[in-house]
């Protein structure tokens, strides 16, 4: 690969930020914290009382997460609570707490009802104080990657976890964003004989929550094979 591509890379793996964990330890599933963002950005965008800038979720607490069921994906993080930190901008019209309560209910709902992210901590620090309300502007939201769809084609078994994947209500296409849409490969274990396990990237609708359609994929994908391999879903979108 060239530096040129290396760089191209090394930013697109950036505009993801890291793969945090829906669920809990058992349900295998992870979502980049860009999409997590855009759906908690959202959910705010009409909040009264201040506006969201800088926003990050991390593991609440190193000390209390889990061994997932299965093998994550590459540079994932654990399942255990999290915690999101936002700095806002709050109007002088009413009392901080106020504002910062609201705002801070809608982030931990958005996270909770919309995603499947155990939020624990969600902490707010006013960065700065407005007079009025300015005209909408669009959000300084980290850059993600281009929507993209699966085109290449596909055979034998990742034929049929495509397919499987995509009758699971809520999946609007696989994506091959963080790595390959299917990923099929041979795990080693040092107590047991070698088995078989598979991940799958796909984009969901936000009319679901995202935790479930992911246990849905896990499910069928699991079943479409006739060794029913372990498996690993990413969400890398929610449209």
């Amino acid at each position: 690969m060239t530096a040129d591509g290396w760089t191209s890379a090394v930013r697109h793996q950036l505009s993801l930020g890291r793969l945090l964990p829906l669920g809990g330890p058992r349900d295998g599933a992870w979502i980049t914290e860009a999409a997590a963002e855009a759906v908690l950005r959202r959910a705010v965008r009409g909040v009264e009382g201040g506006r969201t800038g800088a926003l990050r979720i991390a593991v609440a607490d190193p000390a209390g997460v889990y061994e997932p069921a299965v093998p994550p994906p590459p540079s994932a993080l654990p399942p255990g609570p999290l915690r999101v930190t936002a700095d806002i901008a709050a109007f002088s019209s009413e009392p901080l707490p106020t504002a910062a309560s609201r705002l801070r209910t809608a982030l931990a709902a958005a996270a909770a009802d919309r995603l499947g992210l155990v939020v624990s901590e969600v902490d707010l620090r006013v960065t700065a104080l407005l007079d009025e309300e300015p005209e909408p502007e669009p959000e300084a939201v980290r850059p993600g990657p281009e929507p993209q769809h699966v085109a290449a084609a596909q055979h034998g078994d990742e034929a049929r976890v495509t397919v499987a994947a995509l009758s699971v209500p809520g999946v609007t296409r696989l994506t091959d964003v963080v790595g390959r849409a299917v990923r099929i490969e041979e795990r080693q274990h040092t107590t047991a004989l070698p088995h078989r396990h598979a991940r799958v990237e796909i984009a969901v609708s936000a009319h679901h929550r995202a935790v479930e359609v992911a246990r849905g994929v896990r499910a069928v994908v699991s079943e479409a094979l006739r060794d029913h391999p372990t498996v690993a879903v990413v969400v890398t979108a929610v449209e």
